[in-house]
């Protein structure tokens, strides 16, 4: 398993952890985490798009967007930014809002240099295990997550042959 460019575990019965290794500099694949620009072309599973509503990368600063499914239904989301160190670490919470999807749980993704390419791990982190559990039934957290991820590792291929 170590040899693998992507992994996915559970730590405990609270939390997701992906990783995977970019071959992207730090500061690239940090760049494409706060960037809305960026963001709108990787961000959720595969055939979902993004509307960006409000984006303030900083800490307390929120982002809110609408996920488009592939199936023409909305999903509203609301990220609370709780830390941001460049390049290294942004930690948030994706809140459950009254006007949200009924989703909470915070992520930590730690960005750390492996000479030209980065590890990169995300952490989620539920308050319960049911909740995790309902998330990834009704969500599909652990498939969206991966998928998510293959994608922000696809747009950065294509920034990088541009």
């Amino acid at each position: 398993m170590e040899n693998k460019t992507a992994t996915f575990r559970q730590p405990t019965d609270r939390e997701l952890e992906f990783t995977r290794i970019v071959n992207a500099s730090r500061e690239m694949v940090f760049d494409i985490w706060t960037n809305a620009e960026h963001l709108a072309d990787w961000w959720g599973p595969t055939g979902f798009t993004i509307t960006t509503h409000n984006f303030d990368c900083k800490k307390n600063g929120i982002w809110k967007f609408i996920m488009h499914g592939p199936d023409g239904r909305d999903y509203p989301n609301k990220i609370i930014f709780l830390e941001i160190n460049r390049p290294e670490l942004i930690i948030y919470k994706h809140l459950d809002d009254v006007d949200t999807e009924g989703v909470s749980f915070n992520v930590t993704v730690h960005f750390e240099e492996r000479g030209e390419k980065t590890f990169l791990s995300m952490l989620m982190q539920f308050n319960t295990a049911e909740e995790l559990q309902r998330v990834a039934r009704e969500y599909g957290a652990i498939e969206g997550a991966q998928q998510t991820l293959s994608r922000m590792e696809a747009l950065l291929l294509k920034i990088q042959l541009i």
